[in-house]
């Protein structure tokens, strides 16, 4: 029984749930007092979240309105990237969120050597923006796993595709 156990770690954002909190913060932006009349709003791109408003402080509200809607959907602030203020047309300012999808090089590097320096019978490999993890025990598969929970690393990591 030599088989080899593999899966795979990606960091993904749920866009249904991401959409489902922008639904949410919008609606709560529209029934709360403190934005009567406000131009606040925010709008869902490919790869990103651009949110307008009358003035930062009102900004900085619909953020924190979003942050607590992601949250309460299980969607990471990890996977959240905060572009720099800007004006905006007719006196508001705008904020660009970027979504980060995928395992980027330099983090794909970094998992690597966490994998390698703990000495566990497994290999990893980089696959484009995910990295595969093989191994003939599962539990070494799992004992990576939970040792890539506990690291601090700066976006949040799904493990899918267990094979045996």
């Amino acid at each position: 029984m030599a088989s080899e156990n593999s899966f795979d770690i990606v960091s993904k954002m749920d866009m249904q749930e991401l959409n489902n909190a922008v639904t949410q913060t919008e609606r709560e932006i529209e029934n709360r007092f403190d934005f009567k009349g406000s131009k606040s709003s925010l709008k869902l791109e490919k790869d990103a979240l651009v949110i307008v408003s009358d003035d930062e402080y009102k900004l900085n509200a619909v953020i924190d309105i979003l942050q607590t809607k992601m949250v309460k959907r299980g969607l990471s602030l990890k996977n959240v990237e905060y572009g720099k203020l800007e004006p905006a047309s007719m006196g508001t300012v705008r904020q660009r969120l970027s979504l980060k999808q995928g395992v980027d090089q330099e983090n794909a590097k970094k998992i690597n050597i966490l994998i390698r320096d703990s000495k566990l019978k497994v290999k990893s490999q980089i696959q484009g923006d995910q990295i595969r993890v093989t191994g003939k025990s599962r539990d070494d598969l799992q004992d990576v796993m939970q040792l890539l929970r506990k690291a601090d690393l700066p976006l949040d990591l799904q493990f899918t595709n267990l094979k045996s």
